[in-house]
Parts: structure tokens; sequence; C-alpha cells
């Protein structure tokens, strides 16, 4: 197990593709690609990315580090609930609505109830989605950007 310290450096734990090294006469880290810039704490064995409010915090295990977690923020099964409730809640009333009272076939718009339960899934889960990425504050442009340069290095491992 290698402790955390300021002369080795890191995967970052952001962009998971670039590495975090010391920055020269500082307490703190940077990454090489995403340009993030970690505080660190070598007794706590962590580091913290101040540059959002509240900060995220990852603990180094001696091989990798461990999950995110926001500074005195702890998240809860109630907001699991929460957010399995927000996606399946509204398109299960529209889908007994449709139960209850089936459209006619015949009609022209018989499909429409349908495609509109369809669309409350889909819509409700991006909605989900999209605040877990921002809370986690997770960099999918980043991430897009250097997937041919991931795997590209990968091939190479590969061969």
């Amino acid at each position: 197990m290698n402790p955390l310290n300021l002369h080795d450096s890191y995967s970052c734990p952001v962009c998971r593709l670039g590495q975090i090294a010391a920055l020269p006469l500082m307490d703190a880290m940077a990454c090489n690609l995403c340009q993030q810039i970690f505080e660190v704490n070598l007794e706590k064995q962590q580091i913290k990315m101040p540059s959002r409010q509240p900060a995220l915090i990852w603990n180094w295990n001696g091989k990798h580090w461990d999950s995110a977690r926001l500074e005195g923020v702890e998240l809860g099964w109630g907001y699991v609930f929460a957010a399995i409730a927000l996606v399946l809640l509204p398109p299960s009333l529209i889908g007994l609505v449709i139960l209850i009272h089936p459209p006619t076939p015949d009609t022209p718009l018989a499909w429409l109830p349908y495609v509109w339960a369809s669309l409350g899934f889909i819509a409700h889960l991006a909605i989900v989605g999209w605040l877990v990425i921002e809370f986690y504050q997770f960099p999918l442009g980043l991430w897009f950007r250097s997937l041919p340069q991931q795997l590209r290095q990968q091939r190479i491992r590969n061969l």
C-alpha cells in the first residue's frame, strides 16, 4: 500500500484519464488533462476539489481513489427513493389511466397515451440523470473528447 504523497503522480479522480501531480511550492495537486486543482491533506490521505461548493473529497486507499463524497453532505436512501419515485410514479399514473380508460382502437390518436407514458418515463429519467451529473460534476465533455485517446491506449496495451 502506497501512502499519498506530493512526490508521486496519481490518476485523476475527476476525468479518470489524466494524471495529478504536485504543484510547485504548494500543498496542492493539479491534473494535466482536465486542469482541476486539488487541495491535499496528507494526514487524512485525501484530496479535495475546492472549485465547487460543496467540495468533492476523495480518499486514497493505497491503490486508487475511493468514490467521491461531498464535504458536509450525507446522501441517504431517501434521495434514492425520491429519484425512483420521480422516475416511476408519473408514467405509472399515466399507465393506470390507460388501463382504466383504454383508447378506442379505431381512433386516429390511439397510440398517443402509450407514447405519452413512454416520454414521461424518459423525461423523468433524464431529469434524474442530469441532477446526478450536476451534483457530482462529472465532466462529460472532457470524457467524450478524451475517449479516442483512451481507446488508443487500451489498444496499445492489448497488443
